[in-house]
Parts: C-alpha cells; sequence; structure tokens
C-alpha cells in the first residue's frame, strides 16, 4: 500500500518537472555548499553564512549537548527563537553522526531545495490541474527575482543588487535554512490540504490532520511563516463556510492555532517587547541609504513634508514609494497583475486556495510596512519573503495558462508561424528577466577565496577547547572600527567580520557573550554584559578578578592581538598557545 502510494505520488512529474527540480536544487546549493569547508587558509565562508549559518551550528550544538541554554548568553534560556530547524539538525547530527556543520552547509541544503520544488510542483498540479501551470510557477520559486539588477546595471555596470529593494529574492532561500524549511512546510501542508478535501470521505481525516500537524508545528520552524498561514487559514477557512463549502477548513485552522500556541508559547517571553510600530521604516530607508534604492530627493522630500505637517503631499510621496518598494521587488513576478484583475472582477468566484494566497501576500506586505523588529529593524522584512514566493506561484498559474491557451489555438489554427515565434519570444524573455537576479548574486558565492574564514590555528585552538571540561568561555567583544578597517583585506576572520557566536559554535562551549546580533533579536540585555567585560580587553586592562566566580567564567578565549594577555597570566593557567591564539582555564 505505502510502496503504491509512493510510486503514484512520484509519477506525477513528469520528466521536465523532475529536470527543472533538480536544476534549481544545484542552483541553489550553489549558495551554501562551499561554506564551511577547510581549505588552505582555513574554513571559508560565503555570504551571511559567516553568521548566519554559525548562529545556527552554535544552537544546535547547544542542543546537541543537551541544553536549553542560550549557547552565547550563558546562565540564561533560549527564548523569542524558533529553534524547530535547529532541533530537526540535532536530531539528524544524533542519528547520523554526521558532523553539524557538514549536515547544514552540504547535506541539508540540497534536501530542503529538492523538496520545496517537489511540493511546489505538486500543489500546483493538484490546485491548477495543469502541469504548464505546475512547471511554470516551480520555475518561478527557484528562479524569479526583482529589478534591482537594473538599478545597479544603469549605476555602475554591474549586474547584481538583490536586495536594492530591500528583500532578498529566490536564489538565497536557502541562506536562510528555517526560512526554506518553512516552505518545505507549507507547501507539503496545502497539498495534502488539497488531496483532503478531494479525495473519498474514507481518507479524508488522515489527510487533513497530516496538513494540519505541519500548519501548527511552522510557528517554530519560522514564526513569520507560522503568522502568516494561520491568518491565511483563517480567511480562507471563513470564506469557504460563506461560499457554504463546510467548515473542514476551520477546523483545520483551530487544530493548527492550538498546536502552534502549545508548542511555541514556552520560548516566547516577552516576544511582544521585540516588535515596535513604526510606519514606513523600509520606504524611508530604502530611498536615504546608499546602499539600497537611494533617491535622496525622495528622502528630503518625505523629510520636509512630515516637519511641515504637509500630509496630502507625504501621502503620495509614501505612494510613489511604495510602488517602487513592490514592483522593484516584484521583478519579473509582476506578470500576474492580469490574473490578480481577473480575480478582483470575479471575486465571488475565488476558491479558499486563492483567498490564502492573497491573505498571506497581503499580511506578508502590511506587517514590515508598519512594524519593525526592536534593535534590528530590517528583520521584519522576512514577512515579505512569503510575499514574494506567492506571488511568484501566481505568476506561475498565469503564465501557464496563457501558453496551454496558445498551444491550444496553435493547434486549432495550422500554420500560424507568428504565433508560434510570438510564444517562443516571450517564454525567453521570462526566462532571462527571470534568472538575471539569481546570475548576479552567485557571483558572489562562486570566487574562490571567501569574505570570511576560521584560521587553521583558529580551528586548531577550538578543536582543543571543544575536548576540554564543559564551562562558560569569555570571549573579546566585537569591535566594529577593527573590523571597518580589517574588511579591506579580505578573508576576514570571523572576530573582525560580525559579531558571530563561532567560539561557541566550534568549540561546544557557552559563551558569556557572543553574537549581539542574534542577542539583540531576541531581547536579551547583552549590553549590561559588554560593559562589564570591555575593560577586560582595553589597552588599561582593568580586570575584576572576582568577575570571573561571580559570573561563573571557567576559560578565557584570546586573539594574541590583545592588549591585556599579560594581566590573565597573573590569576589564570595557560592552557594553549599558538601563532594567534591563548587559551586562559581560570584557576
Amino acid at each position: 500500500m505505502l510502496k503504491k502510494a509512493l510510486n503514484q505520488f512520484f509519477q506525477e512529474v513528469n520528466y521536465k518537472g523532475w529536470f527543472l527540480i533538480l536544476f534549481g536544487t544545484l542552483t541553489w546549493s550553489l549558495t551554501m555548499v562551499k561554506s564551511g569547508l577547510v581549505y588552505k587558509i582555513g574554513m571559508g565562508f560565503w555570504g551571511p553564512n559567516g553568521h548566519d549559518g554559525v548562529w545556527h551550528i552554535a544552537l544546535a550544538q547547544s542542543l546537541a549537548n543537551g541544553s536549553w541554554s542560550m549557547p552565547i548568553f550563558s546562565g540564561e534560556l533560549i527564548r523569542n527563537y524558533h529553534v524547530g530547524f535547529d532541533l530537526i539538525l540535532t536530531i539528524i547530527h544524533k542519528i547520523t553522526f554526521i558532523p553539524i556543520t557538514t549536515l547544514y552547509f552540504q547535506i541539508l541544503p540540497p534536501i530542503l531545495a529538492f523538496l520545496i520544488g517537489l511540493f511546489v510542483y505538486l500543489f500546483v498540479l493538484s490546485w491548477a490541474r495543469s502541469k504548464t501551470a505546475a512547471w511554470w510557477a516551480t520555475f518561478f520559486v527557484y528562479f524569479a527575482g526583482g529589478w534591482g539588477w537594473l538599478v545597479t546595471l544603469f549605476r555602475n555596470g554591474e549586474i547584481s543588487g538583490e536586495s536594492v529593494f530591500w528583500s532578498q529574492q529566490s536564489v538565497s532561500t536557502l541562506v536562510n535554512p528555517p526560512f526554506a524549511l518553512s516552505l518545505v512546510f507549507i507547501f507539503a501542508g496545502l497539498y495534502f490540504l488539497i488531496k483532503g478535501l478531494k479525495v473519498r470521505k474514507s481518507h479524508t481525516t488522515n489527510y487533513m490532520l497530516l496538513a494540519t500537524f505541519l500548519f501548527g508545528i511552522l510557528i517554530q520552524i519560522k514564526v513569520y511563516a507560522g503568522i502568516l498561514v494561520l491568518f491565511g487559514l483563517f480567511a480562507a477557512g471563513f470564506w469557504r463556510m460563506l461560499k457554504r463549502g463546510g467548515i473542514d477548513l476551520m477546523k483545520v485552522f483551530t487544530g493548527s492555532l492550538i498546536i502552534s500556541i502549545l508548542i511555541f508559547s514556552p520560548f516566547s517571553r516577552d516576544i511582544g517587547q521585540t516588535i515596535n510600530y513604526q510606519p514606513f521604516w523600509f520606504l524611508e530607508t530604502m530611498v536615504s541609504s546608499p546602499d539600497r534604492f537611494y533617491w535622496p530627493k525622495m528622502a528630503s522630500a518625505i523629510a520636509n513634508y512630515k516637519l511641515a505637517g504637509n500630509w496630502l503631499k507625504l501621502f503620495l510621496a509614501y505612494g510613489v514609494t511604495f510602488a517602487i518598494f513592490w514592483f522593484g521587488n516584484l521583478g519579473i513576478r509582476v506578470i500576474k497583475v492580469p490574473l490578480f484583475f481577473k480575480h478582483i472582477r470575479n471575486i465571488r468566484e475565488l476558491s479558499y486556495i486563492e483567498v490564502f494566497f492573497y491573505s498571506v501576500i497581503g499580511m506578508g506586505v502590511v506587517i514590515p510596512t508598519l512594524f519593525v523588529q526592536k534593535g534590528t529593524p530590517w528583520n521584519t522584512i522576512q514577512f515579505f519573503y512569503y510575499s514574494l514566493v506567492f506571488s511568484g506561484i501566481l505568476a506561475g498559474v498565469f503564465l501557464g495558462e496563457f501558453i496551454d491557451k496558445v498551444n491550444l489555438n496553435t493547434r486549432e489554427i495550422p500554420g500560424s508561424p507568428i504565433r508560434i515565434r510570438t510564444w517562443y519570444g516571450t517564454v525567453i524573455v521570462v526566462v532571462l528577466l527571470a534568472i538575471t537576479t539569481t546570475f548576479g548574486t552567485l557571483r558572489h558565492y562562486l570566487p574562490t577565496r571567501p569574505p570570511a574564514m576560521i584560521s587553521i590555528d583558529e580551528l586548531e585552538a577550538l578543536e582543543f577547547l571543544s575536548k576540554q571540561p564543559n564551562g562558560v568561555v569569555l570571549t573579546q567583544p566585537f569591535g566594529k572600527e577593527a573590523a571597518d578597517t580589517a574588511a579591506a583585506h579580505p578573508p576576514r576572520p570571523l572576530y573582525l567580520y560580525e559579531s558571530t557566536a563561532y567560539v561557541s559554535a566550534f568549540s561546544g562551549k557557552p559563551t558569556y557573550l557572543e553574537d549581539e546580533v542574534n542577542l539583540e533579536i531576541t531581547g536579551y540585555d547583552w549590553r549590561e554584559r559588554r560593559r562589564l567585560v570591555e575593560p577586560f580587553f582595553g589597552e588599561n586592562c582593568k580586570i575584576d578578578k572576582s568577575f570571573f566566580s561571580r559570573e561563573n567564567i571557567s576559560y578565557v578565549y584570546l586573539v594574541k592581538q590583545n592588549f591585556c594577555n599579560r594581566e590573565f597570566e597573573n590569576f589564570a593557567d595557560k592552557i594553549f598557545e599558538n601563532l594567534e591564539i591563548v587559551i586562559y582555564k581560570i584557576t
């Protein structure tokens, strides 16, 4: 029975679909698979992997050690963070004994990319009943990009600019593994939901329970996805009830909501305090930041209209800026617009899936437009990622319907070379415009020299530290000025790249203070700890020896260029030293 079901499952994808899924998997994986490997210079990291990847490795390593403590803020438990992906990573590591770093960078990325493409294809095929629509929807999920490359092409002759309008695009999905995993859960859930509402009553319950479970645990995989999907399920379920379609979908929503509350509330203390109401922050910074779209005249106009209280002009300025933000990020997905207007004209005929789509797209736009995350305001742009994914699927469905209609008309009217050339021309233009962003972004991941690294000497030191008895490690706080100075000479060591969790990640030990970025996102009071330890590492070397017993510090991990190395020798044992690193054990 199971074998028959699996065969039927995989036979739904034709050879063109398999080729697209495999090619998309390979393309996406290029952003990940080179990071985390050891080269002559050390362990290399490309793109955000030097920060985000290291954070997930630290979290998974801590969970693998049997601890729910915050690995980068000793003495505190994990809170205000979705640990689903990291927990799955840990479980796979425990079962297979494959190193967490290898799983994170080389093994899980292609698996996630493959599953996303597979479930998108199967879902759209079940919904739209068109292999053409399923193929193009999957294509846009893998390759659609914005118009940022046009901006950089005109400004400096380069094809890049993926995040000129703030949002990342399709090619960067895997550099955010919880986001990638959430897409697997979303589209698998939608696929089983459709199956459950279509099949015989005897099989409905199993499919609906599976969809409810996938949607319910989504919030612990990616909280942004959980919020959007719950809202979309409620809207779609309510719409289905209005159309006398029954309460099945509302049951799925209710079950998913209960599961979400049960699994997320233990980790969400004070989560409301991490969100600030700050409308149009992304619009204002998009036109005022030189590394974004940058339109200084508009930025100045918005500031002046605010000061003068000229609300009409301010409203128009925000309207223009929002249009740039939306259509700039939308890119080639803009071809979905005719489908959108078709749905508006026939709004009463919308299906529950279409209501779900538009609810998710709408909320994915509204939330980051009005709210930002405390300390790291740009983090809420991740809501918008889902708006782009679902917009890409609608674009694929529209293009698929258009191509099916052209093919039908061509068969009915033989000998129409102009129509055929138009069809091929349209396909070629769409493909080229879609993949340009992918091409521009991959250029940053393919060079042999990484932007960031952990040197061979540091790897040796971290390996030594990992074999010591468990204890809290004190590391030198991140120095932005030194990091900015080192930026001109890549590859930079991680301690001169960003405030990261690399000591905890690669030693398996909790640290007193690391990765201030994620501590800010999750709402920890890290600034007080930094104030306490900064004097230990400055030129004056004011070290409070009682601090180490009071804060239960067992080790000090120092880069040799630190001014205070000799001061630590007065009350700590040097247990490791090489050309770059010194490790002390507090006695």
